[in-house]
């Protein structure tokens, strides 16, 4: 399958201003946590980067220890780089982020600035780059001066190895922290990366606030919910699904309460003339201080469909009011330890 010509690729996506900055983002983002690790085969995942691309999808979201085996999500997109998407560079926004462990003993975790500095030029030699468009804290090191982990990002950029830095899953106060800390050193904090959805609304209270009075954009990683807000689950469990296995989604989450709320918002989505999960996507992408919005794909067919909620982003007031009833907290922020700090 080949590369479409450029001028069909931006026709049909819309580009988001990423807070104050210059910098523009997809209004859908693909995100490597899952699906692109040494487990899955590297054909499956060339198809799935090709066809984002050609849907207009600039921004490609790593992190260091994305995979299974870690460090294998980088290396497989880093091998399409230099393939499927040679000389495109200058058209895509790379990140990745360091924060969680990556390798034994007490230099591979958190958010000291030997870590951050040292995983850096990991990454960048997996994806065979000179740089990063954006370098994250991946979270909130409780032990460690917000100031060093502050230090290591502007070390970043001043070094030429990232363009702009972020921060994951922070407090309000904490981004805020430092959103100041960086600004003395003369780097903008560009964008924070929560998770965000319909089953998990913690960044509307105080954080989105912070992000709009500070000019930093908001880039949301599990808007479906890791898959709940789907009509996957509407039937019980499928097999191969996210739930059906060990991980981060738990058969616990489904209690036949979520799944009313599922199965409600799902008949509003059909009279919307959306599925499930384009209407969850939309509805993250409702606030403007919302940038993009991070999704993950095993097929190009989930792509495509998920893609295709920029085809219908407006809301009602009247559905919004219908949501507001069934969007509520569903115990699924898995990051709430960090983002509590």
């Amino acid at each position: 399958m080949d590369i479409m010509q450029d001028g069909d690729r931006y026709a049909r996506m819309p580009y988001r201003r990423t807070g104050r900055s210059g910098l523009l983002l997809p209004a859908i983002s693909l995100g490597l946590w899952q699906n692109f690790g040494g487990d899955r085969p590297l054909e499956a995942q060339r198809a799935i980067i090709r066809r984002a691309f050609d849907l207009g999808i600039t921004h490609f979201d790593l992190a260091n220890n994305y995979g299974p085996p870690y460090g294998s999500a980088e290396e497989n997109f880093g091998r399409i780089l230099k393939t499927d998407l040679a000389g495109r560079r200058d058209q895509l926004v790379i990140s990745s982020k360091a924060g969680y462990d990556m390798w034994p003993g007490p230099y591979g975790i958190w958010g000291s600035r030997k870590y951050l500095l040292a995983s850096l030029d990991q990454s960048l030699g997996r994806l065979g780059l000179e740089y990063v468009d954006i370098f994250y804290s991946h979270r909130f090191d409780p032990q460690t001066p917000l100031e060093e982990t502050m230090g290591a990002l502007d070390t970043a950029v001043r070094h030429g190895k990232a363009l702009y830095v972020g921060i994951s899953s922070y407090s309000a106060r904490r981004t805020k922290e430092a959103a100041d800390i960086l600004r003395r050193m003369g780097t903008p904090l560009l964008i924070h990366q929560p998770s965000y959805s319909m089953f998990n609304r913690w960044i509307e209270p105080e954080l989105l606030d912070v992000l709009g009075k500070e000019g930093i954009g908001c880039i949301v990683f599990s808007p479906l919910a890791q898959g709940l807000l789907t009509d996957r689950y509407l039937k019980g469990v499928p097999p191969g699904s996210r739930a059906s296995q060990a991980g981060s989604f738990s058969t616990d989450l489904l209690t036949e309460q979520t799944l009313a709320k599922v199965r409600a918002l799902n008949q509003l989505a059909q009279r919307r003339g959306q599925s499930l999960a384009q209407m969850a996507l939309a509805w993250t992408l409702r606030d403007r201080r919302v940038t993009s919005a991070l999704v993950g794909a095993s097929s190009v067919a989930q792509l495509e469909q998920n893609v295709a909620a920029v085809d219908k982003l407006g809301f009602e007031a009247g559905e919004l009011e219908e949501i507001d009833r069934y969007a509520t907290d569903a115990g699924i922020n898995l990051w709430a330890t960090s983002s509590e700090s």
